[in-house]
Protein backbone atom coordinates (compact mmCIF):
# COMPACT_ATOMS: atom_id res chain seq x y z
CA UNK A 1 0.00 0.00 0.00
CA UNK A 2 1.19 3.51 -0.77
CA UNK A 3 2.06 5.68 2.19
CA UNK A 4 -0.92 7.95 2.85
CA UNK A 5 1.08 10.49 4.83
CA UNK A 6 2.40 13.38 2.84
CA UNK A 7 0.00 12.79 -0.04
CA UNK A 8 -1.02 16.11 -1.62
CA UNK A 9 -4.63 16.99 -2.32
CA UNK A 10 -5.55 17.02 -5.98
CA UNK A 11 -6.19 20.45 -7.36
CA UNK A 12 -4.94 20.88 -10.92
CA UNK A 13 -8.04 20.04 -12.94
CA UNK A 14 -7.61 22.69 -15.66
CA UNK A 15 -11.30 23.49 -15.43
CA UNK A 16 -11.19 26.13 -18.14
CA UNK A 17 -9.64 23.81 -20.74
CA UNK A 18 -11.76 21.26 -22.59
CA UNK A 19 -10.31 17.76 -22.75
CA UNK A 20 -8.67 17.10 -26.08
CA UNK A 21 -7.97 13.73 -27.63
CA UNK A 22 -5.51 14.26 -30.48
CA UNK A 23 -6.97 12.78 -33.67
CA UNK A 24 -4.96 10.25 -35.64
CA UNK A 25 -4.04 12.09 -38.84
CA UNK A 26 -3.71 9.16 -41.26
CA UNK A 27 -6.35 8.97 -43.98
CA UNK A 28 -9.23 6.64 -43.21
CA UNK A 29 -7.61 5.23 -40.06
CA UNK A 30 -9.16 7.38 -37.33
CA UNK A 31 -11.45 4.61 -36.06
CA UNK A 32 -8.80 1.91 -35.71
CA UNK A 33 -7.85 0.59 -32.30
CA UNK A 34 -5.04 2.33 -30.43
CA UNK A 35 -2.61 -0.52 -31.12
CA UNK A 36 -3.20 -0.35 -34.87
CA UNK A 37 -2.82 3.42 -34.89
CA UNK A 38 0.40 3.12 -32.91
CA UNK A 39 1.78 0.57 -35.35
CA UNK A 40 0.85 2.72 -38.34
CA UNK A 41 2.60 5.69 -36.72
CA UNK A 42 5.80 3.61 -36.93
CA UNK A 43 5.28 3.38 -40.69
CA UNK A 44 4.00 6.86 -41.55
CA UNK A 45 5.88 9.90 -40.26
CA UNK A 46 3.51 11.67 -37.82
CA UNK A 47 4.56 15.11 -39.10
CA UNK A 48 4.38 14.61 -42.86
CA UNK A 49 1.89 11.73 -42.89
CA UNK A 50 4.12 10.07 -45.50
CA UNK A 51 6.44 7.08 -45.59
CA UNK A 52 9.55 5.91 -47.39
CA UNK A 53 9.38 2.13 -47.23
CA UNK A 54 12.50 0.22 -48.21
CA UNK A 55 11.33 -2.96 -49.94
CA UNK A 56 13.72 -5.92 -49.77
CA UNK A 57 11.19 -8.79 -49.83
CA UNK A 58 11.89 -9.73 -53.46
CA UNK A 59 13.70 -12.91 -52.42
CA UNK A 60 10.47 -14.62 -51.35
CA UNK A 61 9.83 -15.47 -55.00
CA UNK A 62 12.91 -14.22 -56.91
CA UNK A 63 15.75 -15.54 -54.77
CA UNK A 64 18.95 -13.47 -54.44
CA UNK A 65 18.17 -10.80 -57.02
CA UNK A 66 20.73 -8.17 -58.00
CA UNK A 67 21.45 -5.86 -55.08
CA UNK A 68 20.12 -8.31 -52.49
CA UNK A 69 22.87 -10.90 -52.70
CA UNK A 70 24.25 -9.74 -49.33
CA UNK A 71 21.62 -7.81 -47.43
CA UNK A 72 23.96 -7.30 -44.49
CA UNK A 73 26.33 -5.43 -46.79
CA UNK A 74 23.96 -3.57 -49.13
CA UNK A 75 20.76 -2.98 -47.14
CA UNK A 76 21.61 -2.60 -43.47
CA UNK A 77 23.61 0.62 -44.07
CA UNK A 78 20.45 2.14 -45.63
CA UNK A 79 18.21 1.49 -42.62
CA UNK A 80 18.86 4.86 -40.90
CA UNK A 81 17.32 6.58 -43.94
CA UNK A 82 14.18 4.42 -44.20
CA UNK A 83 10.91 5.00 -42.36
CA UNK A 84 9.99 1.35 -42.75
CA UNK A 85 11.62 -1.90 -43.79
CA UNK A 86 9.51 -4.32 -45.83
CA UNK A 87 11.01 -7.80 -45.67
CA UNK A 88 10.39 -11.45 -44.90
CA UNK A 89 10.62 -12.95 -41.45
CA UNK A 90 13.63 -14.99 -42.54
CA UNK A 91 15.62 -11.88 -43.43
CA UNK A 92 14.42 -10.08 -40.31
CA UNK A 93 15.59 -12.85 -38.02
CA UNK A 94 18.83 -13.71 -39.77
CA UNK A 95 20.22 -10.36 -40.92
CA UNK A 96 18.34 -7.31 -39.64
CA UNK A 97 19.85 -5.64 -36.55
CA UNK A 98 17.53 -5.93 -33.56
CA UNK A 99 18.43 -2.32 -32.76
CA UNK A 100 16.30 -1.22 -35.74
CA UNK A 101 13.37 0.50 -34.01
CA UNK A 102 11.36 1.79 -36.94
CA UNK A 103 8.42 0.02 -38.52
CA UNK A 104 8.81 -3.44 -40.03
CA UNK A 105 6.27 -4.69 -42.57
CA UNK A 106 6.44 -8.46 -42.97
CA UNK A 107 5.63 -10.28 -46.18
CA UNK A 108 2.77 -12.60 -45.21
CA UNK A 109 1.93 -14.33 -48.49
CA UNK A 110 3.95 -16.56 -50.77
CA UNK A 111 4.35 -19.99 -52.28
CA UNK A 112 5.21 -20.04 -55.97
CA UNK A 113 8.53 -18.85 -57.36
CA UNK A 114 9.10 -16.90 -60.57
CA UNK A 115 9.11 -20.30 -62.29
CA UNK A 116 5.40 -20.82 -61.56
CA UNK A 117 2.07 -18.99 -61.76
CA UNK A 118 2.64 -16.22 -59.21
CA UNK A 119 -1.02 -15.58 -58.36
CA UNK A 120 -1.31 -19.00 -56.69
CA UNK A 121 -0.15 -17.70 -53.31
CA UNK A 122 -1.14 -18.78 -49.80
CA UNK A 123 -0.80 -17.20 -46.38
CA UNK A 124 2.80 -17.79 -45.39
CA UNK A 125 2.95 -16.16 -41.96
CA UNK A 126 1.06 -16.76 -38.74
CA UNK A 127 -0.18 -13.58 -37.07
CA UNK A 128 1.28 -14.65 -33.75
CA UNK A 129 4.73 -14.77 -35.32
CA UNK A 130 4.24 -11.24 -36.67
CA UNK A 131 3.47 -10.14 -33.10
CA UNK A 132 6.46 -12.07 -31.80
CA UNK A 133 8.64 -10.15 -34.25
CA UNK A 134 7.12 -6.81 -33.22
CA UNK A 135 5.96 -6.06 -36.77
CA UNK A 136 4.16 -2.82 -37.56
CA UNK A 137 2.09 -4.43 -40.35
CA UNK A 138 1.85 -7.50 -42.54
CA UNK A 139 1.64 -7.43 -46.35
CA UNK A 140 -0.34 -9.72 -48.60
CA UNK A 141 -0.42 -9.88 -52.40
CA UNK A 142 -3.86 -9.48 -54.01
CA UNK A 143 -4.25 -10.52 -57.65
CA UNK A 144 -7.35 -8.72 -58.89
CA UNK A 145 -8.17 -10.16 -62.30
CA UNK A 146 -5.65 -12.97 -61.92
CA UNK A 147 -6.34 -16.67 -62.23
CA UNK A 148 -6.41 -17.09 -58.44
CA UNK A 149 -8.15 -13.81 -57.66
CA UNK A 150 -10.65 -15.17 -55.13
CA UNK A 151 -8.00 -17.13 -53.28
CA UNK A 152 -5.73 -14.10 -52.94
CA UNK A 153 -8.60 -11.92 -51.74
CA UNK A 154 -9.48 -14.62 -49.22
CA UNK A 155 -5.85 -14.64 -48.07
CA UNK A 156 -6.15 -10.92 -47.33
CA UNK A 157 -9.48 -11.12 -45.53
CA UNK A 158 -8.22 -13.94 -43.30
CA UNK A 159 -5.24 -11.77 -42.36
CA UNK A 160 -7.51 -8.76 -41.80
CA UNK A 161 -9.62 -10.81 -39.37
CA UNK A 162 -6.52 -11.93 -37.49
CA UNK A 163 -5.14 -8.40 -37.59
CA UNK A 164 -8.30 -6.96 -36.06
CA UNK A 165 -8.09 -9.59 -33.34
CA UNK A 166 -4.49 -8.72 -32.46
CA UNK A 167 -4.20 -5.06 -33.50
CA UNK A 168 -2.06 -5.64 -36.60
CA UNK A 169 -2.61 -3.54 -39.77
CA UNK A 170 -2.69 -5.34 -43.12
CA UNK A 171 -1.14 -3.88 -46.26
CA UNK A 172 -2.93 -4.98 -49.42
CA UNK A 173 -0.46 -5.19 -52.31
CA UNK A 174 -2.14 -5.00 -55.70
CA UNK A 175 -0.28 -7.32 -58.06
CA UNK A 176 -0.40 -6.65 -61.78
CA UNK A 177 0.10 -9.59 -64.10
CA UNK A 178 1.44 -9.31 -67.62
CA UNK A 179 -2.03 -9.87 -69.03
CA UNK A 180 -3.58 -6.96 -67.09
CA UNK A 181 -3.57 -3.33 -68.18
CA UNK A 182 -1.84 -0.91 -65.85
CA UNK A 183 -4.24 2.01 -66.10
CA UNK A 184 -6.16 4.16 -63.65
CA UNK A 185 -9.38 2.20 -64.15
CA UNK A 186 -7.74 -1.04 -63.08
CA UNK A 187 -5.90 0.61 -60.18
CA UNK A 188 -9.13 2.16 -58.92
CA UNK A 189 -10.76 -1.26 -58.96
CA UNK A 190 -7.91 -3.11 -57.27
CA UNK A 191 -7.17 -0.55 -54.55
CA UNK A 192 -10.82 0.00 -53.70
CA UNK A 193 -11.45 -3.73 -53.32
CA UNK A 194 -8.53 -4.02 -50.90
CA UNK A 195 -9.77 -1.07 -48.85
CA UNK A 196 -13.39 -2.23 -48.86
CA UNK A 197 -12.36 -5.62 -47.47
CA UNK A 198 -10.31 -4.20 -44.63
CA UNK A 199 -6.75 -3.34 -45.70
CA UNK A 200 -5.40 -0.54 -43.51
CA UNK A 201 -3.40 0.78 -46.44
CA UNK A 202 -2.70 -0.25 -50.02
CA UNK A 203 0.35 -0.53 -52.24
CA UNK A 204 -0.13 -0.09 -55.96
CA UNK A 205 1.62 1.16 -59.09
CA UNK A 206 1.76 4.75 -60.26
CA UNK A 207 0.07 5.52 -63.57
CA UNK A 208 0.82 8.72 -65.46
CA UNK A 209 -2.79 9.46 -66.39
CA UNK A 210 -5.52 9.67 -63.78
CA UNK A 211 -3.56 8.60 -60.71
CA UNK A 212 -5.26 11.31 -58.65
CA UNK A 213 -8.56 9.46 -59.24
CA UNK A 214 -6.98 6.31 -57.78
CA UNK A 215 -5.96 8.03 -54.54
CA UNK A 216 -9.22 9.98 -54.34
CA UNK A 217 -11.41 6.88 -54.65
CA UNK A 218 -9.42 4.81 -52.15
CA UNK A 219 -10.52 5.58 -48.56
CA UNK A 220 -7.21 4.48 -47.00
CA UNK A 221 -3.61 5.57 -47.68
CA UNK A 222 -1.90 4.47 -50.89
CA UNK A 223 1.85 3.98 -51.26
CA UNK A 224 3.32 3.40 -54.69
CA UNK A 225 5.53 0.52 -55.69
CA UNK A 226 8.86 1.48 -57.20
CA UNK A 227 8.63 -1.27 -59.79
CA UNK A 228 11.46 -1.97 -62.20
CA UNK A 229 14.73 -0.05 -62.05
CA UNK A 230 14.49 3.40 -63.64
CA UNK A 231 17.11 6.10 -64.17
CA UNK A 232 17.42 8.00 -60.89
CA UNK A 233 15.82 11.20 -62.17
CA UNK A 234 12.86 9.26 -63.59
CA UNK A 235 12.32 7.48 -60.27
CA UNK A 236 12.39 10.81 -58.41
CA UNK A 237 9.90 12.30 -60.89
CA UNK A 238 7.59 9.32 -60.36
CA UNK A 239 7.79 9.66 -56.57
CA UNK A 240 7.14 13.40 -56.73
CA UNK A 241 4.15 13.10 -59.03
CA UNK A 242 2.63 10.27 -57.00
CA UNK A 243 2.82 12.22 -53.74
CA UNK A 244 1.54 15.41 -55.37
CA UNK A 245 -1.39 13.39 -56.72
CA UNK A 246 -2.37 11.98 -53.34
CA UNK A 247 -0.04 9.09 -52.50
CA UNK A 248 1.04 8.76 -48.89
CA UNK A 249 4.54 7.64 -49.77
CA UNK A 250 6.56 5.10 -51.69
CA UNK A 251 7.65 1.51 -51.23
CA UNK A 252 10.86 1.39 -53.26
CA UNK A 253 13.28 -1.45 -53.66
CA UNK A 254 15.17 -1.81 -56.94
CA UNK A 255 15.15 1.94 -57.58
CA UNK A 256 17.13 2.29 -54.37
CA UNK A 257 19.29 -0.80 -53.86
CA UNK A 258 20.11 -1.13 -57.58
CA UNK A 259 21.03 2.53 -57.85
CA UNK A 260 24.67 3.39 -58.48
CA UNK A 261 24.59 5.14 -55.08
CA UNK A 262 21.84 3.60 -52.91
CA UNK A 263 22.43 5.73 -49.80
CA UNK A 264 22.32 8.92 -51.86
CA UNK A 265 19.18 7.76 -53.67
CA UNK A 266 17.16 6.94 -50.58
CA UNK A 267 18.04 10.32 -49.07
CA UNK A 268 16.92 12.08 -52.25
CA UNK A 269 13.66 10.11 -52.21
CA UNK A 270 13.11 11.15 -48.58
CA UNK A 271 13.36 14.82 -49.51
CA UNK A 272 10.83 14.36 -52.31
CA UNK A 273 8.34 12.43 -50.18
CA UNK A 274 8.54 14.29 -46.88
CA UNK A 275 9.46 17.80 -48.00
CA UNK A 276 8.03 18.03 -51.50
CA UNK A 277 11.42 18.73 -53.05
CA UNK A 278 11.27 19.17 -56.82
CA UNK A 279 12.69 16.19 -58.75
CA UNK A 280 15.43 18.21 -60.42
CA UNK A 281 16.62 19.58 -57.10
CA UNK A 282 16.46 16.11 -55.56
CA UNK A 283 18.50 14.72 -58.43
CA UNK A 284 21.19 17.32 -57.85
CA UNK A 285 21.18 16.34 -54.18
CA UNK A 286 21.57 12.71 -55.23
CA UNK A 287 24.54 13.56 -57.45
CA UNK A 288 26.15 15.60 -54.69
CA UNK A 289 25.74 12.85 -52.09
CA UNK A 290 26.85 10.20 -54.55
CA UNK A 291 30.06 12.10 -55.20
CA UNK A 292 31.06 12.17 -51.54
Amino acid sequence: MADKEGQLDTHDYHLHRAQVAEPFPLKGCQSLDWGMQNRLSRIFDPKSGKTVMLAVDHGYFMGPTSGLERIDVTINPLLPHADTLMCTRGILRSLTPSTFTKGVVLRASGGPSILKELSDERIALDMEDALRLNAAAVAVQVFIGGEFETQSVHNMTRLVDAGLRYGMPVLGVTAVGKQLTRDAKYMRLATRICAELGAAYVKTYYVSEGFETVTASCPVPIVIAGGKKLPELDALVMAYRAVQEGASGVDMGRNIFQSQAPAAMIQAVRHVVHEGMQPGEAYELFRSLAGK
